[in-house]
């Protein structure tokens, strides 16, 4: 009791400071001194619960407006297209095709610009040039000109120069290898003027002294193979043609053959006029599913899985690196699509024929035809695609073996990864079992499985050794772990097994 009455003398003594009201406190100015409560917490701070963020158990950024800042834009997420609609399926095709150009030719900058300042610097210098464009089918030779030829007649425009005189010539057309010089000289001679000189000898003329033409003229002879004569002199009067004091021209040769500078010109290499090459590598994996996506970026819709655009890249890159044939494989995968669309219709139709017919009171079509839906292109699409495409004989032999066989295949493959190139047959035969038992299979027996490895034995597929028994016969592969997996990929049943 005396110690209760002594804090209510405290608290009542008219010696203490008089207590602020609430309202008070808040008006307070910034140099008040700031009061702290039971908890050691300012008074006047606001409330740490109206400061802080909701809790957001997705982990998103939520703005003002209640959505999600990282959400992709709903525009920027393609529909998926209708391979019914037959607008929709000819604009796929017509993006696919080898005769459409692209608006942007990707992965071939870096050559392209090599080029173009080599026909800047002619022009710039009204100096005559040679230049040789080589490289495998399908890398971009002739795409990339088209676009050289433009980009140079713009810079020629925005620079004052005289825009230069274009000619492009594919070779293969010429009914003679000399008419390249019909066609060169046609450009510059006025007409009505008739020469009994040969074209050859009028260019040679002309280039041998000053004439009143300013314009440089830029001649691009595709497939220069096709002028390779016995004596190949057409090749070399043309390459010559550069050489001349007064010239003009700016030649640039294309070609497939790499070392066709070094093997049909060496007497320009004498003569100081060998050609500047530019080689054209073959496309890597990454390189043709960036000109694939390319393509289909125009399209309002997507067409093709994913995981089916890098099948179809990386089979090509190892292959031939060629891009028409990831084109033509492509239009094939739609194709498939096209095909199935077409079975499943028919089979639709019998169903729905039969279910009439048994007079059942079904008056839709069954749910496992309804649910199925075809609007992409998949991986099994393309996969068989590539399989019409490249399919080889040891392909052909393995989809064609018994399932145990091709299990016992499967089996070898994941079994010699690595380092490992032979086993016993006793430790295959443990491998082929587990895959067995996981699918729920029965396995054979150990003389059943060994019957089966000389099978494949003798189809050249695996190579089986000589033992006392048959459970120490020592096992090595025959065929690629590439071919093995492209046989079996479509297979439902080896997905998770060749993973």
């Amino acid at each position: 009791m005396p110690v209760i009455a002594a804090k209510r003398t405290l608290r009542s003594h008219p010696s203490s400071p008089p207590r602020k009201s609430p309202r008070r406190c808040k008006a307070a100015t910034a140099n008040s001194s700031p009061s702290v409560n039971k908890f050691g917490t300012d008074e006047n701070q606001a409330d740490p619960e109206a400061v802080k963020p909701k809790w957001n158990p997705k982990g998103l950024q939520v703005n003002k407006f209640g959505t999600d800042e990282n959400q992709a834009d709903p525009e920027a997420v393609k529909p998926k297209w209708n391979p019914k609609d037959g607008e929709q399926m000819k604009a796929v095709k017509l993006a696919l095709h080898l005769s459409t150009a692209p608006c942007s030719v990707v992965c071939r900058e870096e050559e392209q610009n090599v080029v173009l300042e080599f026909c800047k610097g002619c022009v710039e210098h009204k100096k005559a040039g040679s230049l040789y464009i080589c490289g495998c089918p399908g890398t971009g030779k002739s795409l990339s000109m088209e676009k050289v030829k433009e980009q140079l007649l713009n810079w020629a425009k925005e620079a004052g120069l005289p825009l230069p005189d274009v000619l492009s010539v594919s070779c293969t057309t010429l009914a003679n290898t000399s008419d390249i010089f019909t066609k060169m000289l046609g450009l510059n001679q006025k007409q009505g003027k008739k020469v009994s000189a040969s074209p050859l000898q009028q260019l040679q003329n002309m280039y041998s002294q000053k004439s009143s033409i300013k314009n440089m003229t830029l001649i691009v002879a595709d497939e220069l193979d096709y002028l390779i004569t016995k004596d190949r002199a057409v090749l070399h009067e043309l390459f010559m043609l550069t050489t001349f004091p007064f010239s003009r021209c700016i030649l640039i040769g294309v070609a497939n053959a790499i070392d066709l500078a070094d093997r049909f010109l060496p007497r320009l290499t004498s003569l100081n006029c060998k050609p500047v090459v530019v080689n054209f590598q073959a496309y890597s994996k990454d390189q043709l599913l960036k000109i694939l996506e390319e393509r289909l970026k125009e399209l309002p819709y997507t067409v093709f899985q994913q995981p089916a655009l890098e099948l179809c890249a990386r089979k090509v890159a190892a292959a031939t690196g060629d891009m028409r044939n990831a084109l033509s494989i492509c239009w094939s995968a739609i194709e498939m699509l096209e095909a199935e669309i077409r079975e499943s219709a028919c089979n639709l139709s019998n169903s729905l024929e039969e279910i009439s017919f048994s007079k059942q009171n079904l008056p839709t079509a069954p749910d496992f035809l309804k649910k199925r839906e075809f609007d992409t292109v998949r991986t099994d699409h393309m996969a068989r695609a590539l399989s019409k495409t490249y399919r080889s004989p040891v392909v052909d032999t393995i989809q064609s073996l018994p399932h145990h066989q091709q299990i016992i295949l499967c089996s070898s493959m994941n079994h010699f990864r690595g380092a490992k190139k032979d086993t016993i047959l006793g430790e295959l035969y443990k491998s082929y079992a587990g895959i067995c038992r996981s699918s729920l299979i029965p396995p054979a027996g150990i003389l059943e499985f060994s019957n089966m490895c000389r099978v494949l034995s003798d189809q050249g597929l695996i190579k089986v050794g000589q033992s006392r028994e048959d459970k120490l016969r020592r096992v090595s592969p025959k065929v690629n772990e590439g071919d093995i997996t492209f046989a079996l990929q479509g297979i439902r049943f080896f997905q998770n097994c060749l993973k």
